[in-house]
């Protein structure tokens, strides 16, 4: 079965989020949603989300499923505004106790923080099955980039996450708490057992060097011939060296603080403090 994929990109965090159409219903999913954030303002904002929700609106649809690949580290998810909106679930893998665990302690979010993931609705273990209306997928569970990273499975589509970029841009870092370079050439190994025509939409794309224009969509085959870090003749230990060194050379992400503490949560905003405003904090030399 060939699910309806629609891409919406947000330039500011080089991310794409999707929604994933049953083509026998009026059926859908969200996929890795964008809450706008201006960072040296503190400000929100939900045009990003909104204009997923008008594109439904406009398609008839019914959201069933609200998914997370991970906890991301490079923006904020608006899946509490989506939910709000359409009354979908909320997905995301069940690893993602160790994650709040993690970051819990490295927040000192307190014991009103559960780490449970009790925050989600759904909490997927390898080989879960997801359906949206008519429209049967499964979670796959391809750690390596965050312990709780998952990819999901549509018919002939797979939604990696950050597990794999473009062919021309490579892979995932594996540097943040909890990443392993071994695990996730093992996980991309995993991806690869997929059809050689599987769909793989990627979570971000920077533009590689030498090409002009965003892109988001590749298949397996293109990915295991031509990634330019993982692709057939690359072994795990030429990776992990290579991993390793690119990234000891890479800056944090530009949201990482802010991103990391709201979408442990779910998406929300850690809780008000005594005067009513919501603070998010900034660890002085941890990371």
């Amino acid at each position: 079965m060939q699910p309806i994929v629609t891409a919406f990109f947000d330039e500011p965090t080089f991310t794409y989020s999707y929604v994933i159409q049953d083509p026998d219903s009026s059926s859908c999913a969200i996929v890795d949603s964008v809450l706008d954030f201006d960072y040296a303002a503190g400000k929100t904002d939900t045009r990003s989300a909104e204009a997923i929700l008008t594109f439904i609106a406009e398609q008839g649809l019914t959201v069933e499923w609200i998914l997370e690949t991970h906890v991301h580290a490079d923006h904020l998810s608006a899946a509490p505004f989506l939910q709000e909106k359409t009354g979908a679930k909320l997905g995301i893998g069940a690893h993602i106790t160790t994650v709040q665990d993690t970051f819990g302690k490295a927040f000192n979010a307190g014991t009103e923080f559960a780490r449970d993931g009790s925050q989600f609705d759904a909490l997927f273990n390898d080989g879960d099955s997801i359906r949206i209306g008519t429209l049967e997928g499964k979670a796959m569970h391809t750690p390596g980039h965050t312990p709780a990273c998952m990819t999901y499975v549509f018919g002939d589509a797979a939604f990696v996450g950050d597990t794999l970029f473009m062919p021309d841009y490579g892979t995932a870092r594996c540097d943040f708490p909890g990443g392993d370079a071994h695990i996730l050439f093992q996980s991309i190994q995993k991806v690869f057992t997929l059809p050689d025509a599987t769909r793989l939409f990627m979570c971000h794309d920077y533009k590689a060097p030498g090409r002009d224009e965003y892109a988001y969509e590749t298949t397996v085959a293109e990915e295991r011939a031509h990634n330019v870090h993982v692709h057939e003749g690359i072994n795990e230990a030429d990776f992990v060296r290579m991993r390793t060194e690119r990234d000891a050379s890479l800056d944090m992400p530009r949201l990482i603080l802010p991103s990391v503490q709201v979408n442990m949560r779910a998406g929300k905003m850690p809780p008000a403090e005594s005067n009513g405003q919501v603070y998010l904090k900034v660890p002085i030399d941890l990371f």
